[in-house]
């Protein structure tokens, strides 16, 4: 019944010290150490009365239901149970083992429990994020169903007279070359170098982009891309050049369309056929052109890895404007090529061992001056392209190349003497044909094409128009004017040294380029009718009709001008300077073809032989002295602006006319730099090898001067400066006559004076 009557009165017994220091059945104070010694019965009852009665006196007592049985059982009373806890075990030696320290392996566990979490949580951020940014910037591209290939530019080759490539022109300038054309080792070259797993990728390497964001970090700057072949075709394609996170994306999501839309032999075909490769080629084949004059099927082993060389930086490998930088870049393609097994030692040996020859472009690039003047006339002549095309010129190579020679050769040797920094040259057949052409001093420092563009003013070279209006109102050459001191409206024109002669022919004042006399003829016979002489002989630049026309202050252009020159070597026919000749298409369609020789006769034949006699003066004796060529009549003018900001020579024989102008971009004056110098000399260095081997052709006419004009017998030769600064001697008693030899051909009647034509005699 005791027994009974303790199970009744039982409660929750307390499961231990360690369970309620942990805090499971709420705050308490540590349990007491066990005794050394397990307590007997007796000992264990005193010690449960004592737990007993603090409880009762430390806890409210709970209500209990009345209990059966004797009267005399003990109310409240609590019974306990006592787990039996196991001896700990000892140490060897008798110590005990040291409590486990559970709380840091728990730390543990919870520190990478809590980092997994968190890297999956910004993991699925991130990933979420960078869905919005691509889809955000997806959204800005047009609709995919829009998203084709763009079709191929028209390709337009540019040829000279004799069918030699000056140099290829368009968005695309090379022929579209299938890869079978190719040689094998063209495209492992550039996949070697640029994109060794292209072959595996789906228009992005995350490989790659891991290891230039390392390079990159490492190196502190950019040093190396992560952009695949893919991602580059996609760019060049359909975006613009510029460095943008927002391009970057859309280069992204182009470059996978590409991969689902294209095999990867078909992404590697476009890429080689439009990716540009330095000096205006675009696509392997115009490259391999351009540096060394063969078609891209062509190229050896060497040269294909040269062309891969140019795509990380064509104009710092380029094997014309820096060979060592491109030979070394050259050898780690190949070693590249090397190591993926595209090629084998012996190969590779044999490759680095070749000299790469790399051609110069036409006449040290001032072809592409020609190639910007054909494009420009293109349109006009055949409209829009959608098909490649080659366009005939009359340039003639050898002369391009004197040209171009001439005028470097005379601005690295006398420019920096006169403060003469550009110059530019234009040279044609007397029909007007060009055959030389260069625009400036390097191209690719300055792509201004100085010879059809610029406008400057041209100084005494405008002085032929002036005379030849007065020869049309009946003045000869051997008319007298009178060097003097004049006011015009004002104006009071003078000579270079403020020196004047007195009675002069105009043969003498054109040869000594007198400034006083050419103002008086164009008052004579007004500013109007000399800006329309120049205007008939091709000079469409606008005129200012003054006094002052009479010394160039109207700015023309170096076409213009030689073109009119060109209609005193023709015999008078009117010129229109032109460069295309005929454009077809590579099946050999003519789309069109130049005809007819011009706006006709636009001078008097009579007025024409006076104004080559008077023009060869100044070549023989006067302004234009340093021009002459050996057993060729030549004729020219000199001309020189105000301040010798320009400096002009426009000279001719009866089979080539060519102009030249010398100066500065920023119209600073030169050091005394004049038509009879500069101009002069870089003229001649050309005509006279251009000539060269070339049968002798006179000037049109041959007009022979009357009796001189008498002067006093003690008159004295004097030394004076003609208005380009050129210092002439002058024998008053022989300027109105000068001997020339008879040209071959009928001999024209000796000219009657004035008085003679009108009174008969």
């Amino acid at each position: 019944m005791a027994s009974k009557r303790r199970q009744k009165e039982r409660v929750e017994p307390k499961f231990g010290g360690r369970a309620k220091s942990a805090g499971f059945f709420g705050r308490s104070k540590p349990a007491a150490k066990p005794p050394a010694k397990r307590p007997t019965r007796a000992a264990s009852s005193k010690t449960a009365a004592k737990t007993r009665t603090a409880a009762k006196s430390t806890r409210k007592p709970a209500a209990r239901p009345a209990t059966k049985g004797k009267p005399g059982a003990a109310a409240g009373k609590v019974t306990t149970f006592r787990r039996k806890v196991a001896p700990r075990p000892t140490r060897r030696g008798g110590g005990r083992r040291p409590p486990v320290r559970r709380g840091l392996f728990a730390g543990i566990a919870r520190l990478v429990r809590g980092t997994v979490y968190w890297s999956v949580v910004a993991t699925i951020i991130a990933v979420a994020g960078l869905a919005g940014v691509v889809g955000y910037y997806w959204s800005k591209l047009p609709p995919s169903s829009e998203w084709t290939l763009p079709a191929r530019p028209a390709n337009v080759r540019i040829v000279s007279a004799d069918g030699k490539l000056i140099t290829n022109r368009a968005d695309t300038v090379g022929q579209t070359l299938m890869l079978e054309e190719m040689p094998a080792y063209l495209p492992e070259a550039v996949i070697a170098i640029e994109d060794r797993r292209f072959r595996w990728h789906v228009g992005i390497d995350p490989i790659g982009l891991v290891r230039a964001f390392a390079e990159n970090f490492s190196a502190g700057r950019i040093v190396q891309g992560g952009s695949t072949l893919t991602q580059q075709l996609a760019k060049n394609l359909f975006l613009t050049p510029e460095r943008s996170f927002e391009r970057k994306i859309q280069e992204v999501v182009l470059a996978v369309w590409l991969e689902a839309s294209l095999s990867k032999d078909e992404i590697l075909e476009l890429y080689l056929n439009r990716v540009y490769l330095g000096a205006g080629a675009y696509g392997v084949d115009a490259a391999a052109n351009r540096y060394f004059g063969k078609s891209a099927r062509h190229v050896t082993l060497a040269e294909a890895a040269t062309l891969a060389a140019l795509l990380k930086a064509p104009s710092r490998y380029s094997p014309i404007a820096n060979p060592t930088a491109a030979e070394e870049r050259t050898h780690l393609v190949l070693a590249a090529m090397h190591e993926q097994g595209f090629i084998d030692d012996r190969e590779a040996s044999l490759a680095m061992s070749q000299e790469i020859r790399a051609v110069r472009d036409v006449a040290g690039g001032s072809g592409r001056y020609v190639a910007d003047w054909v494009m420009d006339q293109l349109p006009s002549y055949v409209g829009a392209l959608d098909h490649d095309v080659v366009v005939e010129t009359s340039i003639d190579l050898r002369m391009q190349t004197l040209a171009a020679s001439a005028l470097t050769k005379t601005l690295a040797t006398e420019g920096p003497e006169r403060g003469a920094s550009q110059a530019g040259f234009i040279a044609m057949d007397p029909h007007g044909a060009v055959k030389a052409l260069v625009g400036g001093r390097d191209y690719a420092q300055s792509q201004f094409n100085r010879a059809i563009d610029a406008h400057r003013q041209p100084g005494s070279a405008f002085k032929p128009f002036v005379y030849l209006a007065a020869l049309e109102t009946g003045m000869v050459p051997e008319t007298v004017r009178i060097d003097e001191r004049v006011s015009i409206n004002g104006w009071t024109p003078e000579n270079y040294t403020r020196d004047y002669l007195g009675p002069v022919t105009l043969q003498s004042a054109l040869s000594l380029s007198l400034n006083t006399v050419s103002a008086q003829l164009a008052a004579e016979v007004g500013p109007q009718r000399v800006a329309n002489v120049a205007r008939r002989l091709g000079v469409m630049s606008p005129l200012m009709a003054t006094p002052s026309i009479a010394l160039g202050t109207s700015e023309v252009t170096l076409l213009e001008m030689t073109g009119a020159f060109a209609a005193f070597a023709n015999g008078g026919e009117g010129v229109i300077p032109h460069v295309i000749e005929r454009i077809r298409t590579n099946g050999g369609d003519v789309l069109y073809e130049r005809e007819g020789s011009g706006p006709g006769q636009m001078i008097h034949p009579g007025h024409v032989a006076m104004m080559n006699a008077m023009l060869e003066d100044v070549v023989v004796r006067g302004t234009g002295k340093r021009a002459a060529i050996s057993g060729w009549p030549v004729a020219g003018k000199t001309g020189t602006s105000q301040d010798f900001r320009d400096a002009w020579f426009i000279g001719y024989t009866g089979a080539l006319v060519a102009g030249v102008w010398f100066g500065n971009d920023n119209s600073k004056p030169t050091k005394k730099a004049a038509g009879g110098n500069l101009p002069a000399i870089a003229w001649q260095r050309f005509m006279a090898p251009a000539l060269e081997g070339q049968a002798v052709v006179g000037l049109p006419g041959d007009y022979r001067y009357m009796s001189p004009v008498h002067y006093p017998e003690n008159a004295i030769p004097v030394v004076i400066m003609g208005d380009d600064g050129e210092p002439l001697t002058v024998a008053p008693g022989t300027t109105g006559s000068i001997a020339r030899a008879p040209t071959n051909g009928p001999q024209a009647e000796p000219r009657k004076g004035f008085f003679r034509r009108l009174f008969g005699g």
